[in-house]
């Protein structure tokens, strides 16, 4: 019988490792392709084949970085204290922001209303690339429901993933992540909207957002029902 206990712990514990080392990590992930593929993009944006750099885009998110794992690191809450990635338990909707980015006039409503919806049963974060101040003074207009991190790269220069996370896609860029820190997606955020009466605007983001959102539903149904 102990034999046999053990026989079943070992075959569990392979198991379990197996899965851990199919993992790969978002960071991993980039940096075997992140050359060839900013390489090829750059080219198509310089002959302003957009169609050609979005096509690039598209195939790098699918055929890449779905289904890699986020990388946990550090970064501050807009009060300054630290905090880890790995601390938000629920599914995520990750935007990486920076405060020289002008939103258009309907993103912040647009998000605050989805987020108001939603934050229970998602984690809606905006990870800005920026000092506190710049942060706090350009983050007035968010929901509480919505976390404000940020990241100051002066005490960050060491950390691989955060030169991953601001270079790879630019900015803004919005990751769904399942509760696991999975990536299910990536989407270039609605940002060309400027000009674009409020309602245009908030119309267009509304909907971006709120197609993310079903997609982390949906995906945590399937993972309930098996």
């Amino acid at each position: 019988m102990g034999r046999l206990l053990l026989l079943l712990f070992f075959i569990y514990s392979l198991s379990i490792y197996s899965q851990e080392v199919d993992k790969v990590s978002f960071s991993e992930a980039v940096e075997l392709n992140i050359k060839e593929y900013t390489k090829k993009s750059d080219i198509a944006y310089y002959y302003r084949d957009y169609e050609r750099g979005e096509f690039l885009f598209d195939s790098i998110i699918n055929n890449v970085i779905k289904g890699s794992y986020l990388d946990n690191f550090t970064v501050r809450k807009r009060s300054g204290r630290k905090i880890e990635l790995n601390k938000f338990k629920k599914p995520i909707v990750l935007i990486t922001y920076a405060t020289w980015h002008t939103p258009g006039k309907g993103e912040i409503p647009a998000l605050n209303k989805i987020a108001k919806k939603h934050h229970k049963e998602i984690d809606f974060v905006v990870l800005f690339w920026d000092t506190k101040k710049n942060v706090r003074r350009a983050t007035r207009k968010y929901s509480r429901k919505i976390n404000i991190l940020y990241v100051d790269e002066l005490e960050n220069k060491f950390d691989h993933i955060v030169k991953t996370m601001k270079h790879s896609f630019g900015m803004p860029t919005t990751f769904f992540i399942d509760h696991d820190k999975r990536i299910i997606d990536v989407r270039r955020t609605a940002i060309h909207h400027y000009s674009e009466e409020f309602e245009t605007s908030f119309n267009i983001n509304y909907t971006s957002f709120l197609d993310g959102v079903s997609l982390l539903k949906l995906d945590s149904q399937k993972i309930v029902g098996e």
